[in-house]
């Protein structure tokens, strides 16, 4: 009797549509829809609505658009979709995303239906989630990963996390306020013995190479006749800190300066060496990585000398690419140079902005103090 009268609608008493009937425990239109879904079965899904209207039109855009997955949750899709992004990004950057995904994307968003999370959702997230900006958008860009994935396999009808605006440190300096000057330069040589990591930071200021770039120099890169490096390869830390030989960042090999300020250095640390040997290594043969050299040139102690307490290492790489625009390099050389994807990083170090308000200044002094203002 129950199931006759769920097959009728209650308010015309006339049989209702195959695939809708009332409930009258939630007082709404139950509708039941099939599609295929990821594993090539049909499945059903159920809507309640509000009316038959309603009801009628969810069952007629059923294949088009009710996704049969979409009820799945994010925890199920990233154990499903985890090991396709992991086979394409590098061991550190995974690192990173698990990380992301275990302390701020799974607490928050694991147990939600992907056809669930929104825009919104997610902005709301990101103001609760702890940690620096650069932090918080690692578990953005692991959460719009994961549902890219899902867009494309047709879960999901779009990725919400793209609508998302990335969160910014409050205060952030600028990459030419992150440099260092020319006497700032010599006074941070000067201060490491000469030697090996000496000559380490020295070819990060004046070739702009990343640490790891640099790490990964063989002998047969340098060309001490063409005056130039060719950078081919970079060690990175693998999933358990173990370092990993692999391309450079942007995946293509690039050709940087070999300026006469680093020539001798560069000569001593391969003298003697085959072609395939490091370029730059500890006093023992060691491979040479951030932490190593931090602690050997004591590097807290030279941002004392220096007066600049947040310096890091890769601000060397900063420092080339402000000092190549302050010597008139065009914007396009600066960006080959340090391999940047686009032209807008390249141009963050330009002064031409920074400067703006000197023009300025000089355009109104002219204009009310030169005799020609009112």
């Amino acid at each position: 009797m129950t199931e006759r009268t769920e097959r009728l609608d209650p308010r015309t008493r006339k049989p209702l549509p195959e695939g809708i009937r009332y409930r009258a425990d939630r007082g709404k239109y139950q509708v039941r829809v099939w599609a295929t879904g990821l594993n090539g079965e049909d499945r059903e899904r159920s809507f309640l609505v509000e009316s038959l209207a309603e009801a009628k039109r969810v069952r007629s855009e059923a294949r088009t658009r009710i996704k049969p997955d979409g009820g799945m949750t994010l925890d199920a899709w990233h154990s499903r979709y985890w090991p396709t992004i992991e086979s394409s990004i590098r061991p550190a950057t995974a690192r990173g995303y698990d990380v992301a995904w275990r302390r701020r994307v799974q607490p928050w968003f694991g147990h939600r239906k992907l056809e669930t999370i929104s825009a919104g959702d997610i902005d709301e997230a990101i103001g609760q989630w702890s940690g620096s900006a650069s932090t918080r958008n690692d578990a953005l860009a692991m959460l719009s990963r994961l549902l890219d994935g899902a867009l494309r396999f047709g879960v999901i009808d779009g990725n919400p996390a793209r609508l998302v605006r990335r969160p910014r440190e409050d205060g952030a300096r600028s990459f030419r306020s992150r440099a260092l000057s020319s006497d700032e330069v010599r006074t941070l040589l000067a201060a490491v013995e000469d030697g090996p990591y000496r000559a380490y930071l020295s070819a990060l200021v004046f070739t702009g190479m990343r640490a790891g770039e640099a790490s990964a120099l063989r002998v047969s890169d340098v060309d001490l006749a063409g005056r130039v490096i060719h950078v081919r390869r970079s060690f990175s830390p693998g999933r358990n800190g173990e370092l990993i030989e692999q391309s450079p960042k942007s995946h293509k090999e690039r050709t940087v300066p070999l300026p006469g300020t680093l020539l001798p250095s560069i000569t001593e640390q391969i003298e003697g060496k085959r072609r395939n040997d490091l370029v730059f290594t500890g006093p023992k043969g060691g491979r040479l990585q951030v932490s190593n050299v931090r602690r050997a040139v004591d590097w807290a102690n030279l941002r004392r000398t220096l007066d600049r307490p947040d310096l890091r290492i890769h601000d060397l790489r900063h420092t080339l690419a402000t000092l190549l625009f302050d010597a008139g390099s065009a914007a396009n050389d600066v960006q080959a140079i340090l391999g940047h994807s686009s032209m807008q990083v390249t141009e963050r170090y330009s002064r031409a902005r920074s400067d703006s308000a000197v023009r300025a200044t000089g355009a109104l002094d002219q204009l009310f103090l030169g005799g020609t203002g009112p």
